[in-house]
């Protein structure tokens, strides 16, 4: 049975969320006694008789309710496309609601059309819920998909990693040898992932804290893969992943799309700010599987200040290398390490939520 999450994190992680969308909920907050402004100085007030209950009922209950789900969403979700455009259309909706029912507290001049304007966001935030919705609907797909693998892996009784419910190393060792005997030769590609100084954010906000950035990081690598890479947790901060069918060129290009995935998340903790940097080292799978992990995890060993050297052409390589292999080499202080692999560093300086 997985563990219960602690009630301070409960307590936390909506406040935490919300502080990430601080600005434009708190525009949208004031848009509101502005509005109301707005009409009290360009109309005039209706007399109580002529009001009619059911519209302000209604209307303002719609208003309401739109805030409400604004508040929502917004304490429930990360920054990106989907929370903005279904903040974007709640808060339309919220406003034209608004606009509409302060329509039956005072009456407008007939030659004015700027609260027509207003009513009509209320549609324009359907459309942009609307779009929303379809963007969030493919972004359920491709969780669901993910989670559907990791079901049939529970059927095959393979051990998950208690925190990121991802596969624990184990599995990835059984997978990569099955990728080998598949193809021998190569035509699959390992990259392990590395979260810099994660004793630091462990030190600084917390064991839990640290299980959370964890967290973050395991998602958001999953949701841009496809549904037959294959993510495991490999060892502490480190991440683990296969990918059939590509070679290191397109492994390198993917996993620098992770890496800026996850610099533009936004992950944050109570007490502060919360730095994270992510890095990576990728090799196609040839040879031995054991090995290969044991030289990238070396490579990862190395000071963040390592510097990535583009892969080139090698023609007639001094050292007898294979005409046309395409590698990246790692160096250290202008020292060569003898390490073939290709190496890259993002770092992701995540603000607090």
């Amino acid at each position: 049975m997985l563990p219960l999450p602690e009630f301070s994190h409960l307590q936390f992680a909506p406040i935490a969320m919300l502080r990430l969308h601080r600005i434009p909920f708190c525009a949208a907050m004031l848009s509101l006694p502005a509005c109301f402004l707005l009409y009290a100085w360009m109309g005039t007030a209706k007399p109580l008789h002529l009001w009619r209950w059911m519209d302000i009922v209604s209307e303002g209950g719609t208003a309401l309710m739109a805030g409400v789900w604004l508040l929502f969403t917004l304490s429930s979700r990360p920054g990106g496309l989907v929370t903005r455009l279904l903040g974007g259309g709640l808060a339309a909706i919220m406003l034209g609601s608004w606009a509409d029912c302060l329509d039956e507290f005072f009456r407008i001049a007939k030659d004015q059309v700027w609260d027509n304007w207003l009513e009509a966001l209320v549609p324009l935030g359907m459309l942009l819920l609307t779009v929303g919705m379809y963007y969030w609907r493919l972004e359920q797909f491709r969780v669901n998909e993910h989670l559907h693998k990791r079901e049939r892996l529970f059927r095959d009784h393979q051990g998950f990693d208690r925190i990121t419910q991802l596969a624990k190393a184990d599995y990835l060792r059984e997978q990569l040898r099955v990728e080998v005997a598949r193809k021998p030769r190569g035509g699959s590609a390992l990259v392990l992932f590395d979260i810099d100084g994660f004793h630091l954010i462990n030190r600084e906000f917390g064991q839990q804290e640290g299980d959370r950035v964890l967290q973050a990081v395991g998602h958001m690598l999953l949701l841009n893969l496809r549904s037959e890479d294959l993510l495991c947790r490999y060892a502490g901060d480190r991440f683990g992943l296969l990918l059939p069918g590509r070679d290191e060129t397109e492994a390198n290009t993917l996993a620098e799309h992770l890496c800026s995935m996850v610099a533009q998340m936004r992950h944050g903790a109570p007490q502060g700010r919360v730095p994270v940097t992510v890095r990576f080292v990728s090799a196609v799978l040839d040879g031995d599987p054991e090995a290969l992990l044991a030289r990238l995890s070396l490579a990862l060993e190395g000071p963040a200040g390592l510097v990535k050297t583009q892969g080139k052409e090698l023609g007639s390589d001094p050292a007898g290398q294979t005409p046309g292999l395409r590698r990246g080499f790692l160096h250290q202080n202008g020292a060569h390490t003898g390490m073939e692999f290709s190496y890259a560093e993002a770092r992701a300086e995540t603000a607090c939520t």
